[in-house]
């Protein structure tokens, strides 16, 4: 407590204290009267005060045009790719695991990849009239037929260590 700074003990209240509880406040200010050291008195702003406002516009917009893209793909493809994707996100998994270098925010944006290519899969289930039932157990069918493949991240990864590998033979030799 002695460590606090005189502004920090300072309190002018803004615009908005008509918002807050005067009365706790003045309870405050006679502790800090009657207190020789300084006390912290921090009054956040309510929400509606704050200037930061994000621009959902442009975020709405890519993530229509990705919703138009995967709507152009035949079933297949967006099955194929969901393979890929939850793939990618074991290999996210891994390298979090083993503390490599890797970006958190891929986390989330693959998942919504994937929930958003499961969704369009299943509105045209719903299109041809497939059922919840019906769908959920064409879905565990579909689960039990996917060959195990490596993720397309890790084949590439495979490829540069083997030019590695041949580029080094040849320097050898």
């Amino acid at each position: 407590m002695g460590m606090a700074t005189n502004a920090m003990s300072s309190c002018t209240l803004p615009n908005y204290a008509s918002n807050l509880n005067l009365s706790k406040v003045s309870r405050l200010s006679s502790l800090n009267a009657n207190f020789s050291g300084t006390i912290p008195l921090r009054i956040s702003a309510p929400k509606s005060v704050c200037s930061y406002k994000p621009v959902k516009a442009v975020m709405m917009a890519k993530r229509e045009e990705e919703l138009k893209e995967i709507r152009t793909k035949i079933t297949e493809e967006i099955n194929d790719e969901v393979i890929d994707l939850k793939g990618e996100l074991v290999m996210l998994r891994i390298k979090k695991a083993t503390r490599q270098e890797l970006k958190s925010s891929e986390f989330g944006r693959m998942r919504k990849k994937i929930a958003r290519m499961l969704t369009v899969r299943r509105e045209r289930e719903i299109e041809q009239g497939i059922k919840k039932r019906l769908s959920r157990k064409m879905d565990r069918a579909w689960k039990r037929s996917i060959i195990a493949r490596p993720p397309p991240s890790l084949l590439k990864l495979q490829e540069e260590k083997a030019a590695k590998a041949a580029k080094e033979v040849k320097a050898g030799s």
